[in-house]
């Protein structure tokens, strides 16, 4: 949420800005500015809106300069307005600040600078910290930020510019993520890496309660004590294409196309003579064997993923498995200690509920398994062990190919505590690992065949509900796949469990409702026949996915029938869907929707 952006050079530094947010617009934001200094001025063009607003009011004015931070805000204190959108700036006109995060003491705050004779002009949060700064500020800059994030509660991601410094920027992070680009007699600050791609490949990733004093030749970096910090350079290894669409309409749809790719770099390095070989996990027999319950913790569409991950190693492996819910599992008081596995599932690695259960399962003694996307993120660095799922920039507020990843990655997980612990014979063992080896060849012909869903999506884009059902790991699937309808295309949707119509949801369905129908469980086949049969016969619409193994028996009760290939029912979720992602893209096109950049939502939450 909300994207930050910094620069300090040779060049003119608003249009850097400017095409940087671009990159960022995918974390979701209604507001966005910019504030450049030149020649003893700070100049700050700020609007509600999108960039190209932003832009226009930049046509009417002169913003020279060669240091300057910029934002995209997604509004918490305060509406959408001029006014309340970043940068924020001190009373005396010295200092500006760009923030992401959330300051929890801020009204206390803004009471005492109030009482100094501070005045405030928005209903942010933020712009306690421009006066903070300000009312800090003797003359080093650095030490006035540092004096002024050890009296904030609460995350913050922070760029500030001063009237008074010419030659830096300061840069400051907690709970937010924040990196700094290092480059060739010029420097950048980013909430993330597409932003500064263009410019330079080699990064520092800041930790929590560390500044950074940046200028065009040199960075050097702070504890919240004012000692400094070595940090190593980072090189990022994927290129500006990847961030792009290259000929794709959406960055959504260039994402499901690009799912057998990023299959075969989750899956293939890791399975090595007929075993499989986690990089980055060390967990051994006796651990295992001494693990009395799992718990999966993840928000959104990587909880939906951890909803599968229970079944597959209550199956495999024979442990007990817990799903969470992030954003309530520490307020629930969980019962977790030293005999307990956390697995941790973020696709950017920076969710703040997320991350918060980390602490806090760790802090309860419990080891942590990370399986996310991003490399060196938060939760990656704070984890025992971490599992990458190799998926490449994500940059679609909807998620899709990060799903497919992080299914995979459970499946490997199970798959290897199985084997580790004894619980599955060799010839399963290898039946397994070929059908998840086989999955890419599989979506790629799901891929080919994709006019069937679309031409279905032009018929029903107009449905005011959608209901998907499904039972044991297709009631799993229909949960991604009714949330990535209502993400995109506002179509109001539920997912239900099969055997649950009965008792209530049947009340719902009425003459020309669309139900969604996951059967690809061979042992629940019949069961859903019967559940298919009570919808019909209460007028409902039946799109059914399965394997093509099905299709003949399904095209008698059901009005569509989208096959997949004849994958195994244990691992048909990962290939399944797809079919539910292309569905929920091609009715969101047809709607005229912003696929990329859904209203109210962002790709990466730092905010609780």
């Amino acid at each position: 949420m909300c994207g930050i952006v910094g620069y300090i050079g040779e060049k003119t530094a608003a249009p850097i800005l400017i095409n940087a947010l671009k990159k960022l617009e995918y974390r979701g934001y209604d507001s966005a500015g910019i504030a450049v200094f030149n020649k003893d001025e700070l100049k700050v063009v700020k609007c509600k809106g999108r960039l190209a607003a932003l832009e226009e009011k930049l046509g009417n004015e002169v913003v020279d300069g060669n240091i300057g931070i910029g934002h995209t805000r997604w509004a918490t204190h305060g509406e959408p307005n001029d006014i309340n959108s970043h940068p924020h700036i001190s009373n005396s006109g010295s200092i500006a600040v760009v923030h992401n995060g959330i300051i929890e003491n801020y009204m206390k705050l803004k009471k005492f600078l109030e009482a100094k004779g501070y005045v405030f002009a928005s209903d942010t949060d933020t712009e306690v910290i421009a006066h903070l700064i300000e009312y800090h500020y003797k003359g080093d800059l650095v030490k006035a930020v540092t004096e002024s994030i050890n009296e904030l509660e609460g995350s913050y991601a922070l760029g500030v510019i001063c009237r008074d410094c010419s030659d830096q920027f300061v840069a400051a992070r907690k709970d937010s993520p924040l990196i700094i680009g290092l480059g060739q007699g010029e420097n950048f600050i980013a909430s993330d890496i597409p932003a500064i791609l263009e410019h330079t490949r080699d990064i520092y990733i800041l930790e929590d309660k560390e500044i950074a004093a940046i200028s065009r030749n040199n960075v050097r970096i702070y504890n919240n004590y004012g000692a400094e910090v070595k940090k190593e350079v980072m090189h990022v290894n994927w290129d500006v294409a990847s961030a792009e669409k290259s000929g794709f309409e959406h960055f959504m749809l260039k994402e499901i196309f690009e799912e057998p790719k990023v299959l075969k770099n989750t899956i293939n390095p890791r399975i090595k003579e007929d075993n499989v070989v986690l990089d980055g996990i060390n967990i051994n027999v006796d651990e295992l064997n001494s693990i009395e319950k799992i718990f999966i913790v993840a928000c959104g569409t990587a909880y939906h993923a951890g909803v599968v991950g229970k079944y597959i190693i209550e199956k495999l492996a024979k442990i007990p498995v817990e799903v969470d819910l992030a954003s309530e599992f520490r307020y629930r008081d969980p019962l977790i200690g030293n005999r307990n596995l956390v697995i941790i599932i973020s696709q950017s690695g920076e969710t703040i509920d997320t991350l918060f259960a980390l602490r806090e399962a760790k802090k309860r003694g419990a080891k942590i398994l990370s399986i996310v996307n991003v490399v060196g993120s938060s939760i990656a660095r704070e984890s025992d062990n971490v599992l990458y799922t190799w998926a490449g920039p994500e940059i679609a507020v909807a998620s899709t190919k990060a799903y497919n990843t992080q299914l995979a990655a459970l499946y490997l997980i199970a798959l290897d505590f199985a084997s580790k612990k004894g619980t599955i014979d060799a010839n399963t063992h290898s039946k397994l690992m070929e059908e998840l080896k086989q999955l890419p060849d599989s979506i790629e012909k799901i891929l080919q065949e994709k006019k069937d869903i679309q031409k279905f999506a032009s018929q029903h884009y107009n449905a005011k509900s959608i209901f998907y059902i499904g039972r044991g790991l297709d009631y799993a699937l229909s949960m991604e796949g009714s949330l990535k309808l209502k993400e995109i295309s506002y179509i109001h949707s539920e997912a239900y469990a099969g055997g649950e119509l009965k008792h209530g949801t049947i009340a719902l369905i009425e003459d020309g409702t669309l139900v969604v129908c996951s059967m690809t469980q061979d042992a629940l086949f019949e069961k859903m026949i019967s559940n298919i049969k009570e919808v019909k016969a209460r007028g409902a619409v039946v799109m059914v996915i399965t394997q093509e193994r099905n299709k003949p028996e399904l095209q008698k009760v059901a009005d569509m029938v989208i096959t997949i290939p004849d994958v195994d029912s244990l691992v048909a979720p990962i290939a399944a869907i797809t079919p539910m992602q292309l569905f929920a893209y091609y009715v969101a096109v047809h709607k005229g929707c912003d696929v990329d950049k859904p209203r109210n939502l962002a790709k990466s939450v730092t905010v609780e």
